[in-house]
């Protein structure tokens, strides 16, 4: 006797605002699917409501705290011949949501996976923010902490490509001063709340306008997208020529400083790694941080 065909892994994207943004393949497939693995099994529910579809099949809960303890029970239904269907509640799942750890062992495991594309906060943030979106980098949520914000932030504020971040709107006017230290108040960003919904605002500036316009307050889900840091030509070098040096400004590299301090870093030592990672002399970098400080007096 022939055992049966797998069934099929569908990774399927759920709208990030309006319900009306899903695609009538996801409504097919909130229909059909043998089992669905849901991070909010009652938004799951409003959103197959909304969408006309009645789910046939068995929904079971796949969020963080359990997501690792579902995975032999959802491969072993698909090896039963189910296909399941994994939707989280917004956006796409395993992009700063529950989904990474069934999708690889499924694959491990030689099962077939698909996707079913739709809605993203990390692309339509990145298309409606008007900057440079041929290379860009999405960072996912900053760390909880303060220290270890700062020292991620230290470690991306010379990286070149465009960044995508998420935050949550308790912590995103903090962030938003720790990314103005680090990468300089002047560099571009914008935010974007409640994207494809009813309040949706896209506020562009620099991240310290912005930073100034979160320190009122902020509701909403917020993407935020940064330009990378801006690549100067050293030792003037002709287009054309060699791959050209990035060099930081006196601010950036005094914001990279106190970064690091700030982190916990002794001074000599961040000055030194500054100057390590940026191609500056320790000389420059110590001096920018004088002037700098010799400013906020």
């Amino acid at each position: 006797m022939k055992d049966s065909d797998p069934g099929t892994l569908v990774v399927a994207a759920a709208p990030i605002g309006r319900p009306e943004d899903a695609s009538p393949r996801l409504a097919a497939a909130l229909a059909t699917a043998g089992v669905i693995a849901a991070e909010d099994t009652r938004r799951l529910r409003r959103l197959a409501a909304a969408l006309g579809a009645e789910p046939a099949g068995r929904i079971v809960s796949y969020y963080d705290a359990v997501e690792q303890s579902r995975v032999a029970g959802l491969l072993a239904a698909l090896r039963e011949g189910q296909d399941v269907l994994l939707v989280t509640d917004a956006g796409m799942p395993g992009v700063s949501d529950p989904g990474y750890r069934l999708v690889a062992a499924a694959a491990s495991a030689g099962l077939p996976v698909t996707v079913l594309p739709g809605p993203s906060a990390v692309t339509a943030a990145l298309a409606v923010s008007g900057l440079p979106s041929d290379r860009f980098c999405f960072e996912g949520f900053p760390p909880r902490r303060a220290g270890e914000r700062a020292r991620r932030f230290a470690a991306l504020a010379a990286e070149p490509r465009t960044l995508v971040f998420f935050e949550s709107p308790r912590r995103l006017a903090a962030t938003l001063a720790e990314l103005a230290a680090a990468f300089g108040p002047g560099r571009q960003a914008v935010a974007c709340r409640e994207l494809s919904k009813t309040h949706e605002q896209i506020h562009r500036g620099t991240l310290a306008d912005l930073a100034q316009w979160a320190a009122g307050g902020v509701l909403g889900e917020v993407t935020l997208v940064v330009a990378g840091s801006p690549a100067r030509v050293a030792g003037g070098a002709a287009a054309g020529g060699p791959a050209a040096a990035r060099e930081l400004s006196p601010a950036e590299a005094a914001a990279q400083v106190a970064a690091r301090e700030g982190a916990g870093m002794a001074r000599k030592e961040a000055i030194a790694a500054v100057a390590r990672e940026s191609g500056l002399r320790k000389r420059d970098v110590y001096d920018a941080v004088v002037a700098a400080r010799g400013q906020s007096r």
